[in-house]
Protein backbone atom coordinates (compact mmCIF):
# COMPACT_ATOMS: atom_id res chain seq x y z
CA UNK A 1 0.00 0.00 0.00
CA UNK A 2 1.28 3.45 -0.93
CA UNK A 3 1.57 6.17 1.69
CA UNK A 4 2.35 9.46 -0.06
CA UNK A 5 4.24 12.15 1.82
CA UNK A 6 4.23 15.95 1.71
CA UNK A 7 7.50 17.83 2.03
CA UNK A 8 7.55 20.61 4.63
CA UNK A 9 5.35 23.36 3.18
CA UNK A 10 1.92 24.03 1.71
CA UNK A 11 0.70 25.80 -1.39
CA UNK A 12 -2.91 26.62 -0.47
CA UNK A 13 -3.38 25.58 3.16
CA UNK A 14 -3.09 28.37 5.71
CA UNK A 15 -0.10 26.84 7.48
CA UNK A 16 3.02 28.96 7.79
CA UNK A 17 6.34 28.62 9.58
CA UNK A 18 8.43 31.54 10.80
CA UNK A 19 12.19 31.95 10.82
CA UNK A 20 14.85 34.47 11.79
CA UNK A 21 18.52 35.16 11.11
CA UNK A 22 21.59 35.58 13.25
CA UNK A 23 21.91 39.08 11.77
CA UNK A 24 18.50 39.92 13.24
CA UNK A 25 19.27 38.31 16.59
CA UNK A 26 22.83 39.54 17.16
CA UNK A 27 22.06 43.19 18.11
CA UNK A 28 19.54 42.08 20.75
CA UNK A 29 20.37 41.46 24.40
CA UNK A 30 20.34 37.74 25.19
CA UNK A 31 17.03 37.85 27.06
CA UNK A 32 15.40 39.61 24.10
CA UNK A 33 16.91 37.06 21.73
CA UNK A 34 15.41 34.23 23.75
CA UNK A 35 12.04 35.95 23.92
CA UNK A 36 11.96 36.38 20.13
CA UNK A 37 13.10 32.81 19.56
CA UNK A 38 10.54 31.54 22.04
CA UNK A 39 7.72 33.27 20.16
CA UNK A 40 8.92 31.82 16.85
CA UNK A 41 9.31 28.30 18.23
CA UNK A 42 5.90 28.44 19.88
CA UNK A 43 4.37 29.55 16.59
CA UNK A 44 6.16 26.84 14.62
CA UNK A 45 5.20 24.08 17.05
CA UNK A 46 1.58 25.17 16.71
CA UNK A 47 1.94 25.31 12.92
CA UNK A 48 3.29 21.77 12.93
CA UNK A 49 0.13 20.61 14.65
CA UNK A 50 -1.95 22.50 12.07
CA UNK A 51 0.13 20.91 9.31
CA UNK A 52 -0.56 17.42 10.63
CA UNK A 53 -4.28 18.17 10.86
CA UNK A 54 -4.25 19.37 7.24
CA UNK A 55 -2.28 16.33 6.08
CA UNK A 56 -4.74 14.03 7.82
CA UNK A 57 -7.74 15.84 6.30
CA UNK A 58 -6.21 15.55 2.82
CA UNK A 59 -5.57 11.84 3.23
CA UNK A 60 -1.77 12.20 3.01
CA UNK A 61 0.13 9.55 4.92
CA UNK A 62 3.47 11.19 5.70
CA UNK A 63 4.95 14.60 6.41
CA UNK A 64 8.54 15.81 6.19
CA UNK A 65 9.17 18.35 8.94
CA UNK A 66 11.22 21.37 7.91
CA UNK A 67 14.76 21.24 9.30
CA UNK A 68 14.76 24.76 10.83
CA UNK A 69 11.53 24.17 12.76
CA UNK A 70 13.37 25.83 15.64
CA UNK A 71 15.60 28.30 13.78
CA UNK A 72 19.26 28.89 14.69
CA UNK A 73 19.04 26.33 17.52
CA UNK A 74 22.52 24.94 16.87
CA UNK A 75 24.22 28.20 15.92
CA UNK A 76 27.46 28.74 17.91
CA UNK A 77 26.46 32.27 18.96
CA UNK A 78 22.66 32.37 18.93
CA UNK A 79 22.02 28.71 19.80
CA UNK A 80 19.67 27.64 22.59
CA UNK A 81 17.69 24.75 24.05
CA UNK A 82 13.98 24.63 24.78
CA UNK A 83 14.83 24.95 28.46
CA UNK A 84 16.34 28.36 27.70
CA UNK A 85 13.10 29.69 26.24
CA UNK A 86 10.37 31.42 28.33
CA UNK A 87 7.74 29.23 26.65
CA UNK A 88 9.89 26.10 26.56
CA UNK A 89 7.51 23.97 28.61
CA UNK A 90 4.53 25.00 26.49
CA UNK A 91 6.47 24.29 23.29
CA UNK A 92 7.33 20.81 24.58
CA UNK A 93 3.66 20.13 25.32
CA UNK A 94 2.71 21.16 21.79
CA UNK A 95 5.32 18.78 20.37
CA UNK A 96 3.80 16.02 22.47
CA UNK A 97 0.39 16.88 21.00
CA UNK A 98 1.95 16.54 17.56
CA UNK A 99 3.39 13.14 18.44
CA UNK A 100 0.06 11.86 19.75
CA UNK A 101 -1.88 13.22 16.77
CA UNK A 102 0.56 11.77 14.21
CA UNK A 103 0.50 8.37 15.90
CA UNK A 104 -3.30 8.31 16.08
CA UNK A 105 -3.68 9.45 12.46
CA UNK A 106 -0.88 7.10 11.30
CA UNK A 107 1.10 9.95 9.73
CA UNK A 108 4.74 9.01 9.26
CA UNK A 109 7.13 11.82 10.14
CA UNK A 110 10.63 12.45 8.85
CA UNK A 111 13.39 15.04 8.69
CA UNK A 112 15.73 15.87 5.81
CA UNK A 113 18.61 18.07 7.08
CA UNK A 114 20.06 20.75 4.84
CA UNK A 115 22.97 20.12 2.50
CA UNK A 116 25.53 21.46 4.99
CA UNK A 117 25.12 18.23 7.01
CA UNK A 118 28.01 16.20 5.58
CA UNK A 119 29.43 13.29 7.57
CA UNK A 120 31.93 12.37 4.82
CA UNK A 121 33.72 15.73 4.85
CA UNK A 122 37.52 15.73 5.34
CA UNK A 123 37.13 18.91 7.40
CA UNK A 124 36.66 18.19 11.15
CA UNK A 125 34.71 21.40 11.81
CA UNK A 126 32.17 20.51 9.09
CA UNK A 127 31.70 17.05 10.59
CA UNK A 128 31.38 18.48 14.11
CA UNK A 129 28.70 20.96 12.99
CA UNK A 130 26.93 18.19 11.08
CA UNK A 131 26.84 15.94 14.13
CA UNK A 132 25.55 18.81 16.26
CA UNK A 133 22.73 19.42 13.77
CA UNK A 134 21.84 15.74 13.65
CA UNK A 135 21.65 15.59 17.45
CA UNK A 136 19.22 18.54 17.38
CA UNK A 137 17.06 16.88 14.76
CA UNK A 138 17.14 13.58 16.65
CA UNK A 139 15.82 15.31 19.77
CA UNK A 140 12.97 16.75 17.71
CA UNK A 141 12.41 13.35 16.13
CA UNK A 142 12.08 11.72 19.53
CA UNK A 143 9.71 14.46 20.69
CA UNK A 144 7.33 14.11 17.72
CA UNK A 145 7.80 10.41 16.96
CA UNK A 146 9.69 10.69 13.64
CA UNK A 147 11.52 7.54 12.54
CA UNK A 148 13.64 8.93 9.67
CA UNK A 149 16.42 11.52 9.46
CA UNK A 150 17.53 11.39 5.85
CA UNK A 151 20.82 12.75 4.50
CA UNK A 152 22.93 12.58 1.34
CA UNK A 153 26.39 11.08 1.06
CA UNK A 154 27.95 14.51 0.59
CA UNK A 155 30.91 15.36 -1.58
CA UNK A 156 33.33 12.99 -3.29
CA UNK A 157 36.47 15.06 -2.54
CA UNK A 158 38.40 13.29 -5.31
CA UNK A 159 38.11 9.92 -3.56
CA UNK A 160 34.62 8.48 -3.33
CA UNK A 161 35.62 5.36 -1.39
CA UNK A 162 37.70 7.43 1.02
CA UNK A 163 34.72 9.72 1.62
CA UNK A 164 32.43 6.76 2.30
CA UNK A 165 35.01 5.33 4.71
CA UNK A 166 35.00 8.61 6.64
CA UNK A 167 31.20 8.49 6.69
CA UNK A 168 31.31 4.99 8.20
CA UNK A 169 33.76 6.10 10.91
CA UNK A 170 31.60 9.07 11.92
CA UNK A 171 28.42 6.99 11.79
CA UNK A 172 29.88 4.58 14.34
CA UNK A 173 30.42 7.44 16.80
CA UNK A 174 26.86 8.81 16.64
CA UNK A 175 24.34 8.59 19.46
CA UNK A 176 21.79 5.79 19.07
CA UNK A 177 18.96 8.35 18.81
CA UNK A 178 20.63 9.58 15.60
CA UNK A 179 21.99 6.28 14.32
CA UNK A 180 18.66 4.44 14.67
CA UNK A 181 16.91 7.06 12.50
CA UNK A 182 19.61 7.96 10.00
CA UNK A 183 19.07 7.05 6.35
CA UNK A 184 21.07 7.70 3.19
CA UNK A 185 19.70 8.92 -0.13
CA UNK A 186 21.22 8.66 -3.60
CA UNK A 187 21.68 12.06 -5.22
CA UNK A 188 21.62 13.42 -8.75
CA UNK A 189 25.31 14.28 -8.93
CA UNK A 190 27.71 12.26 -6.76
CA UNK A 191 26.37 9.05 -5.23
CA UNK A 192 24.21 6.50 -7.03
CA UNK A 193 22.30 3.64 -5.38
CA UNK A 194 25.10 1.33 -6.48
CA UNK A 195 27.62 3.54 -4.65
CA UNK A 196 25.65 3.66 -1.39
CA UNK A 197 24.10 0.21 -1.10
CA UNK A 198 27.29 -1.59 0.03
CA UNK A 199 27.74 0.98 2.82
CA UNK A 200 24.06 0.78 3.76
CA UNK A 201 24.23 -3.01 3.88
CA UNK A 202 27.46 -2.95 5.88
CA UNK A 203 26.23 -0.45 8.50
CA UNK A 204 22.51 -1.41 8.49
CA UNK A 205 21.49 2.04 7.20
CA UNK A 206 18.26 2.13 5.16
CA UNK A 207 18.60 3.61 1.68
CA UNK A 208 15.99 6.17 0.66
CA UNK A 209 15.74 5.50 -3.05
CA UNK A 210 15.13 8.65 -5.10
CA UNK A 211 14.13 7.44 -8.55
CA UNK A 212 14.39 10.91 -10.13
CA UNK A 213 17.96 11.25 -8.88
CA UNK A 214 18.73 7.77 -10.21
CA UNK A 215 17.37 8.67 -13.63
CA UNK A 216 19.60 11.78 -13.63
CA UNK A 217 22.66 10.00 -12.22
CA UNK A 218 22.62 6.46 -13.56
CA UNK A 219 24.59 3.38 -12.59
CA UNK A 220 24.46 -0.31 -13.51
CA UNK A 221 21.28 -0.99 -11.54
CA UNK A 222 17.83 -0.90 -13.08
CA UNK A 223 15.04 0.94 -11.28
CA UNK A 224 13.59 -2.45 -10.31
CA UNK A 225 16.91 -3.69 -8.92
CA UNK A 226 17.57 -0.50 -7.00
CA UNK A 227 14.05 -0.53 -5.55
CA UNK A 228 14.38 -4.13 -4.44
CA UNK A 229 17.84 -3.80 -2.91
CA UNK A 230 16.87 -0.57 -1.13
CA UNK A 231 13.78 -2.35 0.18
CA UNK A 232 15.95 -5.03 1.77
CA UNK A 233 17.81 -2.37 3.79
CA UNK A 234 14.47 -1.21 5.20
CA UNK A 235 13.38 -4.74 5.99
CA UNK A 236 16.62 -5.26 7.89
CA UNK A 237 15.80 -2.15 9.96
CA UNK A 238 12.24 -3.35 10.59
CA UNK A 239 10.74 -0.29 8.89
CA UNK A 240 8.50 0.39 5.90
CA UNK A 241 10.48 1.36 2.81
CA UNK A 242 10.86 5.06 2.02
CA UNK A 243 11.34 6.46 -1.51
CA UNK A 244 11.20 9.84 -3.25
CA UNK A 245 9.46 10.79 -6.51
CA UNK A 246 9.65 13.92 -8.63
CA UNK A 247 9.26 14.83 -12.29
CA UNK A 248 11.55 17.07 -14.37
CA UNK A 249 10.20 20.56 -14.98
CA UNK A 250 10.94 20.40 -18.71
CA UNK A 251 10.17 16.71 -19.15
CA UNK A 252 12.73 14.04 -19.89
CA UNK A 253 13.03 15.00 -23.52
CA UNK A 254 14.16 18.59 -23.25
CA UNK A 255 16.22 20.88 -21.07
CA UNK A 256 17.87 20.02 -17.77
CA UNK A 257 16.10 17.13 -16.00
CA UNK A 258 17.13 18.01 -12.44
CA UNK A 259 14.72 20.90 -11.59
CA UNK A 260 11.42 19.66 -10.17
CA UNK A 261 8.07 20.19 -11.86
CA UNK A 262 4.96 21.58 -10.19
CA UNK A 263 3.22 18.22 -10.42
CA UNK A 264 4.19 14.57 -10.86
CA UNK A 265 3.73 12.85 -14.19
CA UNK A 266 2.11 9.54 -13.10
CA UNK A 267 4.18 7.86 -15.82
CA UNK A 268 7.26 8.61 -13.71
CA UNK A 269 6.03 6.27 -10.96
CA UNK A 270 7.89 2.97 -11.50
CA UNK A 271 5.46 0.17 -12.21
CA UNK A 272 7.29 -2.02 -9.71
CA UNK A 273 6.33 0.41 -6.94
CA UNK A 274 2.58 0.07 -7.38
CA UNK A 275 2.16 -3.09 -5.33
CA UNK A 276 4.89 -2.44 -2.78
CA UNK A 277 4.36 -1.40 0.81
CA UNK A 278 6.19 1.94 0.96
CA UNK A 279 6.15 5.61 1.86
CA UNK A 280 6.82 7.93 -1.08
CA UNK A 281 7.65 11.59 -0.51
CA UNK A 282 6.37 13.76 -3.37
CA UNK A 283 8.92 16.45 -4.22
CA UNK A 284 6.93 18.89 -6.36
CA UNK A 285 6.54 22.65 -6.44
CA UNK A 286 2.75 22.50 -6.07
CA UNK A 287 3.18 20.86 -2.65
CA UNK A 288 -0.06 19.39 -1.26
CA UNK A 289 -1.88 20.00 -4.55
CA UNK A 290 0.64 17.74 -6.28
CA UNK A 291 0.29 15.02 -3.64
CA UNK A 292 -3.51 15.01 -3.82
CA UNK A 293 -3.47 14.93 -7.63
CA UNK A 294 -0.95 12.09 -7.68
CA UNK A 295 -2.99 10.06 -5.20
CA UNK A 296 -5.99 10.40 -7.54
CA UNK A 297 -3.84 9.45 -10.55
CA UNK A 298 -2.55 6.33 -8.80
CA UNK A 299 -6.07 5.26 -7.81
CA UNK A 300 -7.09 5.59 -11.45
CA UNK A 301 -4.07 3.58 -12.61
CA UNK A 302 -4.85 0.79 -10.15
CA UNK A 303 -8.53 0.74 -11.18
CA UNK A 304 -7.49 0.25 -14.80
CA UNK A 305 -5.16 -2.64 -14.03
Amino acid sequence: MFHFGLCCLFKNEAVFFRTTTVKTLSPLPRDHQLLKLSEICQHNAGSLLLALEAVDRLGIGAFRIMSPLFPRMTHPEAGYTLNDLPEGASISRTLEECRIFAARAEIRLSFHPDQFVVLSSPHPEVVANSVKELKYQAKLAVAVGADVINIHGGGVYGDKQGALKRFAEVFGSLDDTVRSRLTLENDDNSYTPEDLLPLCEQLSIPLVYDVHHHRCNRDNLTVEEATERAGVTWQAAGKRQYCHISSPRGGWGGGKPKPHADYIDPGDIPECWLEREMTVDVEAKAKELAVVRLMADIRELKNRS
